[in-house]
């Protein structure tokens, strides 16, 4: 990592999508990283902050030239825009911050994992998922011998041989 740290904006949920065009517009045409963060156990008045990180890269040269972030502070409904028509990449992006944390952006309904597979149950990523939660499809039924056809205990076969 290069160090180098940019100037920081807190930016209303409901405005992101208008904030965030401002910024193409105003040459950040990188996005270089759409994520979240879990204030529950900070006692924030708010529980998710929803960040994007953006950068001002020189087409012609390479160059850096300028950084900045924005603060989203938004609670489980969805108030968020998705920003997916100004980069493009924030689609992953963006399924990824609903996979991992459960935040939903309104104009998304029908957004699908990107990590986890379909029937997993929850957000890993909250700070409120039980870590000892069973999912399903993973490792045998509770009772079963460690001998019972589990991704958890397959070996690989060597072919060739």
């Amino acid at each position: 990592m290069s160090g180098i740290r940019g100037e920081v904006r807190e930016v209303p949920a409901d405005s992101n999508h208008e904030e965030l065009s401002k910024l193409r517009a105003a040459g950040y045409n990188v996005l270089v990283d759409l994520t979240c963060v879990d204030r529950l156990a900070k006692g924030a008045p708010h529980r998710f902050d929803v960040i994007y990180r953006l950068m001002r890269l020189d087409p012609a040269t390479g160059d850096d030239l300028g950084r900045v972030e924005v603060r989203c502070a938004v609670d489980e409904a969805p108030v968020l825009r998705s920003v997916k028509d100004v980069w493009p990449a924030a689609d992953w992006l963006e399924r990824e911050v609903w996979d991992m944390f459960g935040v939903k952006f309104a104009d998304r309904p029908g957004i699908k994992r990107l990590l986890m597979y379909e029937e997993f149950q929850g957000h890993a990523l909250r700070k409120d998922y039980p870590i000892a939660k069973r999912q399903p499809l993973i490792g045998p039924k509770s009772g079963d011998k460690a001998d019972s056809p589990s991704f958890n205990i397959l070996k690989p076969t060597v072919t060739g041989e």
